[in-house]
């Protein structure tokens, strides 16, 4: 069976912690933040860890690294 291919656009958006876990940045910051408050604005500095639903999957899908 041949290498699974990494998937580019999911290893340019998460990074993979040494627990396992995905650390993503927040969704809605890019632009539009007129109307978006100064909390709402600070919190998209922040990078956020996923959910553990999709953890599984993404991780495949980036590095082929095994969760266990």
């Amino acid at each position: 069976m041949p290498k699974m291919k990494t998937h580019k656009g999911a290893a340019s958006r998460f990074r993979v912690t040494k627990n396992g876990k995905l650390i993503r940045r927040r969704q809605g910051g890019g632009h539009l933040r007129r109307n978006k408050t100064k909390r709402m604005r600070r919190s998209y500095r922040k990078s956020v860890s996923s959910g553990v639903t999709s953890t599984i999957k993404m991780v495949k899908a980036i590095a082929g690294v095994s969760v266990a």
